[in-house]
Order: C-alpha cells, then structure tokens, then sequence
C-alpha cells in the first residue's frame, strides 16, 4: 500500500472493524472502547506510523485513542461526534442503499450554483430542510447547491470553517446518514451538490491534532497560526489524511464537487503540490465510478497555474472563485471604497472583469501596493465561478447585511443580470433570489469561555466605529444565528416579482445558445462609457447584445452595431417592478435607443 491510500478511522464491516490512526511519534497507542464496558486494546504500529486494530465491534460503539498510557482523544478521523468535539468518537455504519445509478453529474459550465448554510436555510437546520425544498430549486432553475462546510464543530451553530474533524458530518445536520439521505434525493430531482471543505486549517476548539503527530508546521504562518504540514517532515501522513477525506466525499457520500477553502493558505513547495495530488485522485475517482466530479478552489491569487491543465503545467483543478467579479460589481453599485474595495469602483474595473476575467492580470494595484496577477486569457469562461454576493462578501461585514440592504429595486435586478447574463458559473447565495432582508452575519457556538471572549472583544475591535452607532451582532449569541434564518417572503411582493426575475433569467441563459458560450471567442466586451458597459454574446447563429446601464438617469444610445435588433429582454419592464421600458422593442442600424436607470436590456440580431 502507498503512502497516500491509507484508510484511517473506524472502519466497519459487517464482521469487525478495522481502526487506524496516524501518530508516528508515538510509543504506544490503545484503542480505547467506552461501551459495552470500558476496555483497553493494543494497537500495532506499520513503518509509516499508522496504528491499528480489528475487532468485532459493531456500529453505536464509542471510542477514543490513548495515547502513551497518558492522554486519551477522540478520533482525528472519527465519522461521527454524537457527543460533541471532546468526547468520544462513534462507530458507524456509512453503507446506504443509493438509487442514483444513472447519475453522472453535471459539467461546470452547464452549472446554476446556489450557495446555502444548512442551519440557517430551513426552520429544522438540517439536511431534511434542505430535502423538503429540492423542488423549489427545481422550479427556480437551480441544478446545483452547494453546502457551506459540514465537518464537525463545537455545539451546533457555525458558519462551518472552525470544523474540528474533518471527516465526521455535522452531528446536528443529521449526520452521514442524513447527508447521504440529501445526496441521493437531490441527484434524483437533477441537482448535483458541492462539499465546501477546509483543508488550510482546523477550528481552534476541539483540535487535538498536534496530539496525534505533526499535522502542522512552523515553516509557515496562516491567518488560524501555524500551517498544515503539506511539505515538511512526515508530511505524507497529513497528505494522506486530507486525501482520504476528498476520497470520502466524492465516493462514499457521492457529492459531485468540492469547494476548496482558501486554497492560497496551504503552503506547499514540494514537487507536486497537494492541489496536483488532489486533483489526480479526483480523476481516478472519476474513471473508477462512470461520475463526473470536480474540484473548485477559493483563491485570493489571480493565478491561473491552480486551474492549469497538468500536462501544461499546472494544478489541474477545474474552477475558481473570482472575487474580482464581486469587487468591481459591488463598488461600482454601493460606491464602497474602502479597504480592498480601494481598488475597484470604477467601470472600466468591471469592463476588465468581463474582458480579462483577472481584474489585476499583471498591473499595479493601489491596495496591494505592488503589481499583482497573472493572465488568464488561455482558460475559458467556465472555470471562474462569479456571485453578487456570497457567504463571505455578507457574512463578513460588520452586521452581515446583504445587497438588499444597500442597493434598491432595480440595483439589484442589475446586479443579477450582471452575473446571470455573464459567460462565468453563476453562482447564488441562499434568499438573494427574491431580496431576504435578514442578515448573514458571523456566529458560533463555542464553549471555550476564554476563547468566546476572544472571538467577541476580536470582532468588536475588527468593526469598531463600523455603521455608526450600529451594535455589533454577538457572534457567540442564539438571537445572532436566528437573525440569519430566511424568512422565505419569495411569495410576497416584491420578492415574488425578484424571483420570477431571476427565474427567467435563469432560464435565458440555459435555452440561449448564445449564453451557452464560454471559450473567449464567444464574447465580446466593447469599451464602457461613463455608465454603460455594452457586450456581445454569440455561438453558431445565435447573436444577443447586452448593455448594461449602471447609471441614476436614463441614457440614449446609438445603435452602431450595423444590424436590426429586436428586443429580448429589459429589466425595467413593468413585469419586472420596473418603471416601464424606455426602449423600442425594435432598433434599425443608427437609431437611437434610451435605457432606463440601473437596467439592463439586452436585444437579438433580427
């Protein structure tokens, strides 16, 4: 067996269960059992340090691992905390009686993203919430949800990046069985489903890692403190560990992506970087299951090498999220110019958006204060995820406010249009499709009392003088989780009328051929006026004209493409809560045509 296809945990079968654990610093290991009666029962040691046993133990055991008759933890690789993150792991049995045979998946470029906290989305904070609401995706045009991180964490109320295991799911959620329950059911309503894991850092509460051998390193320092060990010594264990994690996702659980956390944090220098190793066994999983799957990475480096081909060099990985996208979108509606956002704000920030994908591909960057970016005119469209809002750009404001809040009516049709109409992955965060008006804003539930005051005098000091006179929600507090919960007002005027909006948009785009493109020959982005960024969408016979007007006034403009245009959609028709349309439903070459504030209004070749 190599080095990176080692199994580690409680592993059951019908007839015993096999545990593994990686602690190649230690002397001794003992598998402790807690149930039926407690028992102590030694464990071998292989070369590569990994430790094991087998015994007839059978799913609802709780264990621990003691390590040199001192110390005893749960399982770093433990598939379920039914008691929370300090007490013992639990054996399980994650066989399942799957009915998607004939799901094999939906290709990044075809996907409708719709980003969603699971215990805020629904009034039961579980995956059966989720079940319970499969058709409304159906029905919006959503064929792809992705879940914020599900791996274990202190209490039941976090965003899900100060998971703790890695390995097991939410206990609170509803757990692996529950999981599975939500997989099955959505590839049987046509909807595929992204995993949102964190492989940069663990939560700080609940963390015995270090206890079991050496997870991170001092080479390095992140924002959570010291590294995960990705290159340094007896680093192959925690390659294998966070391998065989994707391996359970993509496999076990069947999820047909991942979302990797702030892939720019996981510092590795080694020949072939985790990401390129990610992405191997992402294909063998592949090959081996008929599925198709893939891996999409957060990252805060306008690098392409991450979403290279491997055989020209580069990670291989098959999307990004770009929030260049977001910053030259958001500022350029609310104004907002302050810390990063110091380099957006203009229109041309987001003509580069659409043209260059990379806003800063090579040039200087104000905030930075340096040249920053690489080009990524040699990836297609369908690599970048795009949003206008997301978990983050809410979530980590100083009260979690969204777009609604900021923007008015026909700002955020604008805003949509912006994403949906785009040649990029849309991706959706959970109530913006008919304007929830309740927050998002950061929230836990740690009981670690000084590590909770920590987190509260942190976020006071991070937002202070932030909104005025404006309370800074207790992140620690139930009212601030409960703030987040959706109100599901989208059959309430006006956000019955938004969600129609985005669902014929939705639909637009998946019955255009013309929006169907996404190699760069597909598009063509014409240089912005002061207010109006226009562009052209076409594939085979298809040709669309969009602009998008992002000014307070209305605005005439010529018809100098040299064609007959007839019109297809104008955000500020009266079916959309708009003003009415000012625009002719059809333009000759030359004439005039007048758009309506903040709209977009896009036209067909006659």
């Amino acid at each position: 067996m190599n080095n990176f296809s080692q199994r580690v945990g409680a592993n059951y079968t019908i007839s015993e269960t096999e545990f593994v654990v990686w602690a190649p610093q230690r002397k001794k290991v003992d598998l402790q059992l807690s149930s039926p009666q407690p028992a102590f029962h030694a464990m071998q040691q292989d070369a590569a340090g990994y430790w094991r046993v087998n015994l007839p133990v059978k799913p609802g055991t709780r264990y621990q691992f003691r390590l040199d008759e001192k110390d005893t933890h749960p399982d770093p690789a433990s598939r379920s905390q039914p008691d929370g993150v300090h007490r013992p792991s639990e054996v399980i049995d994650t066989s399942f009686n799957w009915t998607d045979d004939n799901w094999k998946g939906i290709p990044l470029s075809n996907k409708i993203i719709y980003e969603l906290h699971t215990g805020a989305f629904s009034p039961t904070h579980d995956f059966q919430g989720i079940i319970d609401r499969l058709n409304y995706f159906v029905q919006l045009g959503i064929n792809t949800i992705e879940l914020m991180p599900l791996a274990q964490f202190p209490g039941d109320r976090n965003w899900g990046y100060d998971g703790v295991y890695p390995f097991a799911v939410q206990y609170s959620y509803g757990g692996a069985a529950g999981l599975m329950r939500l997989v099955d059911a959505a590839h049987a309503s046509g909807i595929a489903v992204i995993v949102d894991v964190v492989y940069n850092h663990f939560g700080p509460e609940g963390n015995y890692m270090e206890q079991y051998g050496p997870y991170f390193t001092n080479k390095y320092n992140t924002p959570w403190g010291k590294a995960i060990n990705y290159d340094d010594a007896w680093s192959d264990g925690v390659r294998n560990y966070f391998l065989q994690n994707a391996a359970m996702w993509l496999e076990e659980y069947h999820v047909d992506a991942l979302r990797l956390d702030a892939v720019h944090a996981i510092k590795d220098f080694s020949a072939i970087h985790f990401m390129q190793q990610l992405r191997e066994l992402t294909s063998e999983i592949e090959r081996r299951t008929g599925c198709h799957k893939e891996l999409i990475a957060e990252l805060d480096l306008n690098d392409p090498r991450f979403i290279t081909p491997i055989s020209k060099g580069g990670y291989g990985l098959d999307g990004q999220w770009i929030d260049e996208f977001h910053h030259a979108l958001r500022t350029l509606l609310t104004k907002e110019t302050t810390a990063y956002y110091e380099d957006f704000g203009h229109i041309t920030h987001l003509e580069r958006a659409f043209r260059n994908t990379y806003v800063y591909n090579g040039i200087y960057s104000p905030h930075r204060k340096r040249t920053f970016g690489g080009s990524a005119d040699n990836n297609p469209y369908n690599q970048f995820v795009v949003f206008a809002q997301n978990h983050d750009q809410v979530g980590n404001r100083a009260i979690g406010d969204r777009l609604t809040d900021n923007l008015n009516f026909e700002q955020l049709k604008l805003a949509a249009a912006t994403v949906l109409l785009s040649p990029y992955v849309p991706l959706l965060f959970m109530g913006e499709e008919y304007g929830e008006r309740n927050p998002f804003p950061f929230f836990g539930s740690f009981t670690d009392s000084e590590l909770v005051d920590a987190i509260r005098k942190g976020r006071a000091e991070e937002f202070k003088g932030f909104h005025g006179n404006t309370e800074i929600p207790d992140p620690m507090s139930p009212k601030t989780f409960d703030s987040a919960l959706l109100s599901w007002t989208y059959e309430q005027e006006p956000g019955a009328t938004l969600w129609r909006y985005y669902r014929q948009l939705i639909q637009l785009r998946q019955t255009r051929p013309a929006l169907q493109g996404r190699s760069r020959d597909t598009m063509i982005v014409h240089p912005a006026t002061e207010t109006v960024l226009p562009f052209e969408r076409k594939i085979l016979n298809d040709h669309l004209f969009v602009w998008l007007h992002f000014g307070s006034e209305p605005v005439t403009l010529q018809n100098i493409t040299g064609r007959h245009l007839g019109k297809v959609f104008d955000s500020a028709d009266e079916q959309w809560g708009g003003p009415g349309s000012l625009s002719a439903a059809a333009v000759a070459p030359g004439q005039s045509m007048l758009l309506a504030p903040h709209s977009v209004i896009v036209f067909e070749n006659n």
